[in-house]
């Protein structure tokens, strides 16, 4: 546990939270901020800063979660069309709680105020590039 970390604080019971599954692994609780409505945040208990400091282990106990409490968000609500799962890492990529969390996002419509945007960037890049990027991945995975 981190004393300083808001989830931390929130797993110990020193912040209430509007919890929707909670086990000896993860805890999950409303965002405070709802997005749209339903937006829920799954997290570890224990003090993990981003998905970096992932173990296997404790990755396959936190994943193996997400897609029982993602159903359970979806079939809340007739009127979730579909979901966002989002998980940012650093603070460059928006996290703002350096306590890794994953956001469920139900998703009602084009306009119900949540967006992303991924541009398409294919044309900037030869097979040559591609090859490039793919080493150097395939090399760090082989570490």
């Amino acid at each position: 546990m981190d004393e300083n970390c808001v989830f931390c604080k929130i797993v110990a019971g020193e912040i209430p939270s509007y919890t929707v599954y909670e086990d000896d692994i993860v805890k999950a609780f409303l965002d405070i901020s709802q997005t749209t409505p339903g937006h829920t945040l799954v997290i570890p208990k224990k003090h993990v800063p981003d998905i970096f400091a992932y173990d296997q282990d404790l990755a396959a106990e936190v994943f193996s979660r997400i897609p029982r409490i993602a159903k359970a968000v979806r079939d809340s609500d007739p009127s979730i069309k579909a979901m966002n799962i989002v998980n940012n890492n650093g603070e460059l990529a928006y996290q703002s709680v350096f306590h890794s969390h994953f956001h469920l996002i139900p998703r009602y419509s084009e306009n119900d105020g949540f967006g992303m945007k991924f541009i398409d960037n294919s044309s900037k890049y030869t097979s040559e590039q591609l090859q490039k990027i793919q080493r150097q991945i395939v090399k760090q995975l082989e570490n």
